[in-house]
């Protein structure tokens, strides 16, 4: 009995994981209710929370008493964003990164010629979380905008900063990879992130406008790559 509902328990885990890392319940959503859940998938109130609470270790699942469970991030109030819209499929992310490399690029070159105090250690703090992480899907996925929304603030630019605000972390595309359970260490796809990270704090700091674009721009031309990649999709399939 004991095997029967570690089992059902693992399958429900695995459909909903499945779930959350393709888009269909994307980071905001609210996950099935308990009796939907049961009435689905055929188990047991026991084998629904159960689930929940491993979702809620391996940082996919944010639960609110009295609210539900949701995914990866607690649900933004539509007041928060002018659109209200999380990208769910693969090519509203990638529309969306094409959009970031934009401003963004422009953001990592006005924060290279302003730098105002304190600056590079709001960069640091983020990406020191992001590597202790250890591929916490939620914590790296809110580590990883935090250092963006750090490159922003430092533009001085406050439309920049609302424009990053008004997505939230919803923003971050999230390779199938993130969704694995939590490590020690960073995944090899997610230390290449951080890399990344690293290279445009460094441009940043020197004052280099030009390189610390092109950093910023070559980062978000990779992530679109790894979403592909990870999508099975080449950028002419991608539509």
């Amino acid at each position: 009995m004991q095997q029967t509902k570690t089992n059902l328990t693992t399958a429900l885990v695995d459909f909903l994981r499945e779930q959350i890392s393709s888009g269909e319940i994307a980071p905001g959503d609210k996950l099935p209710s308990e009796n939907s859940l049961m009435t689905s998938r055929s188990v047991s109130r026991t084998v629904v929370r159960e689930a929940i609470l491993r979702l809620q270790a391996e940082g996919l699942v944010h639960t609110r008493r009295g609210a539900g469970s949701f995914a990866l991030t607690p649900p933004r109030d539509d007041s928060e964003s002018p659109s209200g819209h999380v990208p769910r499929t693969l090519q509203e992310r990638r529309h969306l990164l094409e959009f970031r490399m934009g401003f963004e690029s422009q953001s990592a070159a006005k924060a290279a010629e302003n730098l105002p105090p304190g600056a590079l250690a709001d960069m640091d703090f983020a990406l020191n979380a992001f590597r202790a992480s250890g591929g916490n899907a939620s914590e790296t996925m809110n580590c990883d905008y935090e250092f963006h929304l750090a490159v922003a603030r430092a533009s001085g630019n406050p439309y920049a900063v609302q424009t990053l605000q008004s997505f939230g972390p919803a923003m971050i595309a999230m390779p199938r990879q993130r969704f694995d359970m939590p490590t020690d260490e960073l995944s090899p796809r997610l230390a290449r992130v951080a890399e990344e990270h690293e290279a445009i704090r460094e441009a940043i700091a020197t004052g280099d406008q030009v390189l610390a674009a092109a950093f910023m721009r070559a980062h978000l031309s990779n992530s679109i790559r790894r979403l592909e990649h990870e999508s099975g999709l080449t950028p002419k399939t991608f539509g």
